[in-house]
């Protein structure tokens, strides 16, 4: 379970970017994240990213008090955790299938254990033909789901997904939102942050919505 009590942040001696947030998201769950731009959603996903740690208030991920865990701790649970930026965060001098199996190989995993499924992968979201291709070369939509299917393929037991489907098509979103149900139904913890209207309405999940650092969950 994901548990904020009281949760506060601000950056250095500014106001609260998030505001006295209290919730608790269960394991296996599935949770739209929304609310206006500069509204709090990208900082509160690194909070839960523990890339930041709260100014105030306690936040408990994995049964453990994130504010008392030290750095190495923090970067272990990190490994469980599965994020897709807006910016994609490809690193250039990879290929695609490079980049989508760089988490299987931080793991230390050999190539021969994942190529079948990274290979697998790629086909599933429309890049089987651009396995060899550097990130240089990709369109913004390609790189998108690259980095998508380099969230999902170590099967983290949480994913958040910043804006995941800004650089796609409609049915491609679709399609996108089908393989988190799918990911979802194996066990995967999702919190998903859009401002697609037509996501929301047709997948129809609780919405977090997020509006001037203050949280209401609609269920």
């Amino acid at each position: 379970m994901i548990a904020f009590e009281n949760v506060g942040l601000r950056y250095g001696h500014g106001p609260e970017i998030l505001k006295d947030l209290s919730f608790s998201i269960d394991p296996g769950s599935f949770h739209f994240l929304t609310g206006p731009s500069g509204s709090g959603k990208t900082s509160l996903l690194r909070l839960l990213l523990l890339s930041l740690k709260p100014t105030r208030g306690r936040v408990t991920m994995f049964g453990e008090d994130v504010i008392k865990l030290d750095r190495d701790r923090l970067l272990q649970m990190r490994r469980h955790i599965g994020i897709v930026f807006q910016e994609f965060r490809l690193l250039d001098h990879l290929t695609t299938f490079e980049n989508v199996a760089l988490p299987l190989r931080v793991r230390g995993q050999s190539e021969t254990s994942y190529r079948a499924n990274v290979e697998e992968l790629l086909d599933w979201v429309g890049l089987g033909d651009r396995m060899d291709a550097y990130p240089s070369l990709l369109s913004g939509g390609e790189k998108q789901r690259a980095a998508i299917a380099r969230a999902v393929i170590a099967k983290p037991d949480i994913l958040l997904a910043d804006e995941p489907t800004g650089n796609v098509d409609p049915e491609l979103s679709e399609r996108l939102l089908h393989l988190f149900e799918e990911l979802n139904r194996m066990g995967t913890t999702i919190i998903l942050a859009t401002h697609e209207l037509a996501l929301l309405d047709k997948f129809g999940y609780p919405r977090m919505l997020l509006n001037e650092g203050e949280l209401v969950i609609h269920e």
